[in-house]
This record gives C-alpha cells, structure tokens and sequence, in this order.
C-alpha cells in the first residue's frame, strides 16, 4: 500500500512513517508540510492509495485539501488531528474521509485503522479489475449471466462486510457464503426468483456447502449451527454501528446502515445501552436476520450492476 503524509509538524510526519513502516503496512510516497503543495497529478505520480492529512494547516487546511483532490484522487482519506468537534468531524466523513484519528497519536490505533482502509482498498481495487474485466468481456461477446457475477456479488459483499467491522468475525464467513447461493439461485430462476424465508436460506446453504452424501441430520445441524454464527456476527454489526451513532451521529456510514440493515429502534435502543442509560441484555434473538441478509444481497447486487 502506498502512502502519502501531509502535515506542518515534522516530528507527526515522521512518528507516521516509523509505524507505517514498523507494522509493514506499506510504503510512505511523499510528504508535504501543507495541502497547498499536493495535486492530483503528484498523488497519481507516486500511485498513492492512501492520504494521511492534518486538519489544521497554515495555508491550505484538510477539508479543503480533501474537497480539491477528492475530484480526481481514487483512494482513500484518513484525517489526524487534535480537533475533537463534532461538527468538524461531520464535514471531514461528508467529504469522504474514511477515519478520522485524534492526537496524540497512538500506534495501536493508527496500526488498526490503516489495516481496515488497507483492506477496503484491495477490496475496491479487485472489483473494479473484475468489472473492467467483465467490461472487455462483453465488449467482444454477450456472456450467459453467470459464475462471473457471482464472484462480483462476494467481492462487494466482502467491501461491505469490511464496512460493518466484522471481517474477522466466523459469522461473515457464513454471510458470504449465503451470498453466492442467493446469486446462484437468483440465476438459476431468474426474474421469478424471492428471496426465502431465514429456514430455507440456512437450510439450502448448509445443504449445498455440504453436498449430495449429506444426511438430513447433518444438514439441520449446518444449518442451526450456521443460523447462530451468523446471528452472533450481526449483533456486533449491530454494537458497531451504535458506537459509530455514539461518537458522531453524522458519520456517512451511521446514516447509510443504520436504516439500510436494522430496524433503526434497534440501534437506538443498543445506543442508549452503550450509554449506560438502559439496562444491559443481549438482543440477538431480536435482531431482523431476514432483514440484514435481504439488504446485504441487495446492497451488494447494487455495487456490481
């Protein structure tokens, strides 16, 4: 991943290229002391994915910084600074910022922030190769619907699983997997096709991951034991998006999921949980699964087509 600081202190420059390079994250491009000496042309020149900027800066500050090159500059934003409002803030994600890191900086942080936009960038990056493939592709022929789209549907899938914050989680396995067979059935019927209700789903997942020699025992168990993987996964989307409310209820990504994939009383009550002002429990057995899983096929059908 390639990298480039921008920032008037130096010794915050440097502090950033020490830990990029400590934790292997990539290579540090360039640096500049203030956003008036960066251009899209140099970002390009140096084949930067990812631009850490200070907020506050002598002559050209971040946000506009971000709003002059977000024009043309395909990767991603991560803003630091010592500015904590929220107002601020709200307008640095409107812009497109994927983070935003408040000094001090501290090394755990910045090493868990840019591992997740490292992850979304080779995400994005292998999608686009995918449709510039299938783009050339159909530029000498008309292919049937198929294995090709699929593939399409799992690598966003994976993009937006990555937004949720549960890549890491066994559950998102699971998600990705009921993906490709919601595509595979939606090919297989095609306009005639419904999504099923929450039992056919796991059951026809569990029987198709475990094949024709499968017992009807062993295809309940998959099935039971898939359905509680993939509940337990989404109750931390659900802690996620509540604590993304919680510090800035104008971030892109709060407004975006928090409707898109729950019943927003759900996230508010986990947020007024989280703030201490409702009593503790554990709703996964509350949680919309047909909901959640609906909205991630659409969602993801919807970043391909």
């Amino acid at each position: 991943m390639n990298y480039f600081i921008i920032d008037d202190d130096p010794a915050i420059r440097a502090m950033l290229i020490d830990m990029i390079e400590d934790e292997d994250l990539g290579k540090v491009m360039g640096e500049a002391e203030d956003g008036s000496l960066v251009d899209n042309d140099l970002l390009a020149l140096k084949k930067v994915d990812v631009v850490l900027i200070d907020l506050l800066m002598p002559k050209r500050d971040g946000i506009e910084t971000i709003r002059v090159l977000s024009s043309e500059f395909k990767g991603k934003f991560v803003m630091i600074s010592q500015v904590e409002a929220k107002e601020l803030i709200g307008e640095v994600y409107s812009l497109g910022a994927e983070y935003y890191i408040t000094k001090p900086l501290n090394r755990i942080e910045i090493s868990g922030v840019l591992k997740k936009v490292n992850e979304r960038v080779i995400l994005e990056k292998s999608i686009r190769g995918i449709q510039e493939s299938l783009t050339l592709l159909k530029g000498h022929q008309s292919p049937p619907f198929g294995s090709s789209h699929t593939k399409n549907i799992i690598e966003a899938g994976r993009s937006l699983i990555s937004d949720l914050g549960i890549i890491g989680e066994s559950g998102s396995e699971d998600l990705m997997n009921i993906l490709e067979f919601l595509q595979d059935q939606k090919q297989k019927f095609g306009s005639f096709y419904i999504l099923p209700s929450l039992k056919d789903i796991f059951y026809g997942y569990a029987k198709k991951t475990l094949g024709e020699q499968a017992t009807e025992a062993e295809i309940q168990k998959e099935s039971k034991a898939s359905e509680q993987r993939v509940r337990r996964a989404i109750y931390h989307v659900l802690i996620h998006i509540a604590s993304l409310g919680l510090t800035d209820y104008t971030n892109p990504k709060f407004e975006a999921y928090s409707s898109t994939f729950f019943d927003f009383s759900e996230v508010r009550k986990k947020m007024l949980e989280l703030e201490g002002k409702s009593e503790k429990s554990n709703n996964q057995s509350r949680i919309n699964m047909k909901k959640f899983i609906q909205s991630l096929y659409l969602e993801s059908k919807q970043l391909v087509d």
